[in-house]
């Protein structure tokens, strides 16, 4: 029996339409800048928040009404849940989803136990996919949730800590690879530290950076070729996390020879605890050859924690967009709505309300920034900018041919530079503000 009976699927039906449950701007099959709006933004529904997010928060226990949900943790109701998941994939229309090993299938009280539930879940997904057509943007394992990972899983002073989140990886890699994942994401939720005076810091580098290192070597072993992602985050739970931000985690590649091997995963929501902005962060990841694919969220200023709000800012969207084109767009990765629907809507139509509005609003996002390239006048005041860089002396410096004595000597002579221009900071802007 259908979870969702009066819900047909998500159909576009163009700007001028009053039903809410329908797109205006996201139509799939739409060319933008010669490729269609469904390969630009490769959308992904996470399992964690869309169905099995209950609505709780600190100060309260869940509020959602899920009635194929019997609140117990059998591998039944899980095998249930995985066939809801993905008809309501299947009727909004997204190409793709990821979860955490402990998402789809109970924890037993052991690992094999814990094993053996989620071949029995996987069976089920295997079986969906392939009537759906629906693909796995990407895997991976929670090593954060379980009290045993108190102190981090690859970080944890604890040896048989590090032991038990290798085995858990490699389960999550195995299915990962048997689902035909496009990637695998580490999220270190525990990597990190609350007090330096019981941490050795280099020492729990080193074992990230090896634990990695194994994952690299595994994928190998049994033909995954799926992108591996690394997703920063600043804080929330430990004080620190070493994969506070995207320049933290570009540097912990770089040091321990990964660069090559992780792209990275960046989450809007993310990028603002950390003190950036999403666009701040997709140009870091960009400007390395690191940007892999996003969690579409936005997080509440007003409030100092990780809200997971579906983005509804065009503003936002536009700028993700312009970053993500200007870096060759997503390939592997995608836009994968990491967000919850807030604990007041608890109906199961809610979900549908908040993913059209997410896909709606990445939608306007793509063609204003589309817009915004095609015109030209954005590119053409940015190289208006560095000009003094295209000829005489800036592209002299840049060539090499010069030194700080050179440079002293040509600038003891002139005395005083010619002047900068203006930044016009408002005037850009503005001009933004008009193709919205």
């Amino acid at each position: 029996m259908p979870a969702f009976p009066e819900i047909n699927r998500i159909a576009f039906e163009g700007p001028q339409s009053k039903n809410l449950l329908a797109f205006r701007h996201y139509n799939a099959d739409e060319k933008v800048e010669g490729r269609s709006m469904r390969d630009h933004l490769r959308f992904s529904v996470v399992y964690w928040h869309t169905f099995r997010g209950q609505g709780a928060d600190p100060f309260g226990p869940g509020t959602a009404v899920r009635p194929w949900d019997d609140g117990s943790n059998s591998v039944e109701n899980a095998e249930r849940r995985a066939r809801v998941a993905f008809e309501f994939i299947e009727k909004l229309g997204a190409p793709f989803y990821a979860f955490h090993d402990r998402d789809v299938a109970p924890e037993g009280a052991t690992l094999a136990e814990s094993n053996k539930n989620l071949d029995a879940v996987v069976k089920v997904l295997l079986e969906e996919q392939a009537r759906t057509g629906i693909r796995l943007l990407w895997g991976t394992a929670n090593l954060f949730s379980n009290p045993r990972f108190m102190h981090g899983a690859a970080t944890s002073p604890n040896s048989e800590v590090f032991a038990f989140a290798a085995a858990q990886v490699k389960k999550a890699l195995e299915v990962t690879h048997e689902l035909g994942g496009a990637g695998y994401t580490f999220w270190g939720g525990r990597e990190g530290y609350q007090n330096l005076w019981n941490t050795n810091m280099p020492r729990e580098l080193d074992h990230l950076a090896q634990f990695l290192h194994m994952a690299v070597d595994y994928a190998k072993e049994i033909g995954f070729k799926g992108q591996f992602y690394i997703e920063p985050k600043p804080k929330e739970p430990t004080k620190h996390q070493y994969d506070s931000d995207a320049a933290a985690c570009l540097n912990f590649l770089r040091q321990y020879d990964l660069l090559d091997h992780l792209k990275l995963n960046l989450e809007t929501n993310h990028a603002t605890l950390a003190g950036h902005t999403m666009q701040h962060e997709l140009e870091v990841a960009g400007s390395a050859g690191a940007l892999g694919t996003i969690d579409a969220n936005t997080g509440d200023l007003l409030l100092g924690w990780d809200t997971d709000q579906f983005p509804t800012d065009i503003y936002l969207t536009t700028q993700c967009m312009l970053s993500i084109l200007k870096y060759g767009g997503l390939q592997t990765g995608g836009v994968n709505f990491d967000a919850k629907v807030r604990r007041e809507s608890f109906e199961p139509v809610d979900l549908f309300h908040a993913h059209i509005g997410g896909m709606e609003t990445f939608a306007r996002g793509l063609k204003i920034a589309a817009a915004i390239r095609a015109d030209g006048q954005l590119e053409k005041l940015l190289q208006e900018r560095y000009a003094s860089w295209d000829s005489g002396l800036g592209a002299e410096i840049e060539a090499g041919k010069h030194n700080f004595g050179s440079l002293e000597k040509i600038m003891l002579a002139k005395g005083e530079i010619s002047g900068n221009r203006s930044g016009r900071q408002e005037m850009l802007e503005n001009l933004i503000n008009s193709y919205l």
